[in-house]
């Protein structure tokens, strides 16, 4: 509801206060009857027939009480009417309630400044007003800080809504609001932008949609199960066990043998004999490394003794070799079952990406010079698709890509500035510490509170801010609330982000599209603003297409099924 002030029913003369010619000549909207240490409460006067053409008590808009050589601003957050009976011919008393957020204080030579605190409250009579243009722009300048255009604010158009891109990346962000609202539009805007900001950022796209690379068709490289090549030997045990055991926990037995024939396999990698050379002749599964000078894994430490290749042939002759003692360790039907999983594994096309040519590069500098764009060659994006990949090795994949991008930022020194962005969050993050995947958690969790101090930063995009892991949620220290009609993703925003206002969240259900409320370090204080709107070819689209280019024809079934199969 949007109420013009009636001004007549105060007794103090009111002076017009303009800048320009085209202002309304009274800016005045009421005078303060209330005041506490956080918010007051505003007179004002409606028409009956009000027009809406005055609407500087709107809902979520900001407005100024004058004191003279200061002016202290207030946001809106609730406006009622007196009396209960609404007089059509005549004028009607409204309260409007307003929380304190800071004030502009004049200096000298015509400056101003705004400052979050108040130092002196308004007392009661005191002339509530439209804020002025000049003022918003004050209250939302970054100063010093190099700042990007990301739209405009909701209030005022005219006023540009600025970032600091350093803290939005460096101090991690997150993009929360309910499906349909504008997030994966807004974050292709943020990314845009951070990239052309900083000549260094590589970024890495968690995409569970396969709809980001249609936005960035110039500027980055799409990396789906036909393309890349994972290693098996790159992964954890944990992360690796999660991938053979289809997600399930390993049985006691099973992560035992998995543990100790995978040792066994990685000190035979580089080890020649002539058994094993005879062994090997013919072999088609994987080949042998033809550099036999090179450092042994025991040699290596860290995360590069982590990387040591090994084959997948040792893997099932260690398995052999147990199953083949005549004192059993292990129950040998658990053996067999374990080398038939294996099998099942590497015969199966979905997860060629892991077997096909694992056994081809000698160490993950393959890997990372493709995932991570090490050089980048003009395309610093790098959109990893999952919804190609069997779903029973997305966990695994997204917790070894976390691993690696926190491992190579620290490796590069800060030579490489690496974000990682995480579509769907809540997937790997779950609130519930005992769903999703605790490698992943660790990994995303490691970025989150020691990636700063390298180099490796953290975007959280979910529609559930209430299943998010609230520990990741209060690292992002901006945050784009959008529209949000869930009560208990309302108190987690309120909860995890101190500048979050009751008043503030109050409204976030009703906000329009491609509106969020800015919170945190890389703005200058609390702003409702509007994305600016881009192109088509530069939004995001489900599956890599819009809507308008899908298939003309229907597939056959057999087509369906071949690519079911990942043929």
């Amino acid at each position: 509801m949007q109420l013009p002030a009636n001004n007549s029913q105060f007794e103090t003369k009111i002076t017009p206060d303009r800048r320009d010619a085209n202002q309304p000549a009274d800016r005045a909207l009421g005078r303060v009857i209330a005041c506490s240490g956080s918010r007051a409460t505003i007179a004002a006067s409606a028409s009956g027939t009000a027009s809406g053409a005055l609407d500087g008590c709107a809902i979520g808009r900001l407005l100024s009480i004058n004191l003279g050589k200061s002016r202290v601003v207030g946001l809106v957050y609730e406006m009622r009417a007196l009396d209960l009976a609404w007089n059509e011919a005549g004028a009607n008393a409204v309260a409007v309630e307003v929380e304190l957020l800071g004030e502009v204080v004049d200096g000298e030579n015509g400056t101003a400044r705004f400052d979050s605190g108040i130092t002196a409250y308004p007392p009661i009579g005191a002339l509530a007003h439209r804020i002025r243009s000049r003022d918003l722009e004050l209250i939302h300048d970054l100063g010093e800080r190099k700042g990007v255009v990301l739209g405009s604010l909701t209030q005022d158009a005219s006023v540009a809504a600025s970032v600091d891109i350093e803290r939005l990346l460096s101090r991690h962000f997150a993009v929360l609001g309910t499906t349909g609202v504008g997030k994966s539009s807004a974050v292709a805007l943020m990314l845009r932008k951070a990239v052309a900001a900083k000549a260094n950022l590589r970024v890495l796209i968690l995409d569970p949609h396969n709809e980001y690379a249609h936005a960035f068709p110039d500027n980055s490289a799409r990396i789906d199960a036909s393309t890349v090549d994972l290693p098996f030997w790159l992964f954890r045990f944990e992360e690796f066990a999660d991938i053979v055991f289809r997600g399930r926990p390993p049985l006691e037995d099973e992560a035992e043998i998995l543990r100790e024939v995978i040792a066994v396999a990685r000190s035979r990698y580089r080890v020649t004999s002539a058994h094993d050379m005879a062994r090997d002749l013919g072999s088609s599964v994987l080949k042998r490394p033809l550099d036999s000078s090179a450092r042994k894994p025991g040699e290596a430490g860290g995360a590069a003794e982590l990387a040591a290749p090994y084959r997948l042939a040792d893997l099932f002759a260690a398995i052999d070799e147990l199953i083949g003692l005549h004192e059993v360790r292990y129950p040998r039907l658990t053996l067999r079952a374990l080398r038939v999983r294996l099998e099942t594994l590497y015969g199966d096309p979905r997860y060629g990406f892991l077997f096909a040519h694992a056994n081809s590069m000698e160490t993950i500098a393959p890997v990372i010079s493709q995932i991570f764009r090490v050089p980048h060659r003009g395309r610093p994006i790098t959109v990893f698709q999952l919804a190609g990949l069997p779903a029973e090795v997305v966990n695994a994949v997204a917790s070894s890509l976390a691993r690696l991008a926190f491992d190579l930022a620290m490796a590069s020194r800060g030579s490489y500035e690496i974000l990682l962005l995480c579509e769907e969050a809540h997937r790997y993050v779950p609130q519930d510490p005992a769903l999703g995947f605790a490698p992943t958690r660790q990994a995303i969790a490691r970025i989150a509170k020691e990636g700063r101090k390298y180099g490796a930063y953290l975007g959280v995009v979910t529609q559930r801010p209430g299943e998010l892991d609230p520990t990741i949620l209060s690292q992002c220290s901006t945050v784009f609330a959008m529209r949000l009609g869930n009560d208990r993703d309302q108190e987690i925003i309120r909860a995890a982000i101190a500048d979050a206002s009751a008043s503030t969240i109050a409204f976030l259900s009703s906000i329009g599209n491609r509106e969020a409320i800015a919170f945190g370090e890389a703005v200058a204080t609390t702003m409702r603003m509007r994305f600016s709107e881009q192109r088509q070819d530069e939004l995001p689209a489900m599956a890599g297409r819009l809507p308008s280019q899908a298939e003309q024809r229907e597939p056959l079934v057999e087509e369906l099924v071949a690519r079911l199969r990942g043929l």
